[in-house]
């Protein structure tokens, strides 16, 4: 008896021996498969030291899969994450379902008041904080100065359409594998429709009248979508329908594109010369326009958000807490330069003379990102807000539907006039059957 007591004293001494002052805790993180998360996963050694008990799980998505994946599981309370990476649509539409997790616990050294109005304001509800930007966005031209040169034009700061055009025909020598222009055509809501949305905006298109009532009936639409089709057609890569972000950045690094109209994020690293075989050739100017007094760029975070279902709610804030801080600003800059840190977040980043003296596109960035109007964004008055997407829940499923429609259009698999038809019908059924028209 005495010998069955010690071992059971033992074993119990054992087990409290074992036992961590806190338990582990994994967290599990879904996101974008761009360049700069790619970086981040890269860099987590230096959270992970400072937080033993913390680690991290990563799922690494395309664009697109990323959006469907995570939009299921937070809508049917899946928990199969712990931080999400969301975009400026979905922060607003979320936190009023209460699907996110308020972000107060940041930290006092976090210094909210620091990031950008517009960006800030797109993450918040009733003034809470719900997501915390890792990089914003907005858009404009990136072109090849030595084919500008030699075409014999000069890039206005602020392009018309017309001459993007002239531009791109000058620009062309498929012969040699260049074409004038890269431009989104892969079918998504947050992919080719994005770009399309922001570029009718800029012809004085809209998604909807005063009324709800779809607009793809319009001249401005059949304006909008004809010269995008013409242009590609004429000046740009073959499979332009299968291109999103990830693919014409490949492109235009290759030295395959004159010009591409993107994100503003991009600028780090089309001029990076480990990425990009034209880094020193690479100019910048504003988004175009058509004399509307619109411009094709639109407004976007790529931001980190807790979902209501986690149970690791406090672990989840404290990473998003180091990867959305100055601190790790600071540290991208000193492992690969000053040009390649998140940009868009930050008022402080822009009166950095160390980030503004690597990153050449830094004014413009920044130009882009506070001329971007949410509120009022379009030519003509509409009963929503949003840029390049229109914030109501039904978007997401409305726009993946057109999205399809207009990247077969310029596959040549379906005409414009088809293409629009088929985006008014779609768009009013759907639009019926939430309510907002009768």
């Amino acid at each position: 008896m005495k010998v069955h007591v010690k071992g059971v004293l033992g074993a119990v001494a054992l087990a409290s021996f074992s036992l961590p002052a806190y338990a582990d805790t994994t967290l599990t993180i879904a996101t974008v498969n761009n360049g700069d998360m790619v970086r981040m996963q890269g860099l987590t050694e230096d959270f992970t030291k400072a937080n033993p008990d913390i680690k991290l799980n990563w799922v690494t998505l395309e664009e697109n899969v990323l959006r469907q994946k995570v939009t299921t599981d937070i809508a049917t309370k899946g928990g199969q994450f712990d931080v999400l990476t969301i975009g400026t649509y979905e922060v607003p539409i979320w936190a009023k379902k209460k699907w996110l997790v308020s972000l107060d616990k940041l930290g006092g050294d976090y210094d909210v008041d620091d990031l950008l109005p517009a960006i800030r304001s797109g993450l918040s509800l009733d003034k809470n904080l719900y997501a915390a930007p890792f990089y914003g966005e907005s858009s404009f031209v990136m072109y090849r100065t030595d084919l500008m040169d030699k075409a014999g034009l000069k890039m206005p700061e602020s392009p018309t359409w017309d001459f993007i055009r002239q531009a791109a025909d000058k620009m062309s020598d498929k012969a040699a594998g260049v074409y004038g222009i890269c431009l989104r055509g892969k079918a998504g809501w947050g992919e080719n429709m994005a770009f399309l949305t922001a570029m009718s905006n800029s012809f004085g298109a809209r998604w909807f009248d005063e009324k709800w009532n779809a607009q793809f009936n319009t001249p401005e639409w059949k304006k909008t979508l004809d010269f995008y089709v013409a242009l590609m057609k004429a000046d740009g890569p073959p499979g332009a329908s299968s291109n999103g972000f990830n693919e014409n950045l490949a492109l235009f690094n290759d030295g395959k594109c004159g010009m591409w109209i993107d994100a503003t994020v991009a600028a780090g690293f089309v001029t990076d010369p480990k990425q990009s075989r034209v880094s020193d050739k690479v100019g910048f100017a504003l988004a175009p326009n058509d004399g509307l007094g619109k411009n094709a760029n639109w407004l976007w975070a790529w931001s980190l958000a807790v979902p209501a279902g986690t149970s690791k709610a406090d672990a989840a804030e404290k990473f998003i807490s180091w990867a959305t801080s100055k601190h790790y600003t600071e540290l991208v800059a000193s492992k690969v330069g000053w040009a390649q840190v998140p940009p868009g977040t930050r008022t402080s980043l822009y009166k950095n003379p160390d980030y503004l003296k690597a990153a050449p596109f830094a004014e413009l960035t920044l130009k882009s990102i506070e001329s971007a109007d949410p509120l009022h964004p379009t030519v003509k008055p509409v009963p929503y807000t949003g840029v390049q997407f229109v914030a109501i829940p039904e978007f997401q499923g409305i726009a993946t539907d057109v999205g399809q429609d207009f990247s077969a259009a310029l596959a040549g698999t379906m005409s414009v006039d088809d293409a629009l038809a088929k985006a008014q019908t779609s768009t009013e059924t759907a639009m019926k059957k939430a309510g907002y028209i009768k």
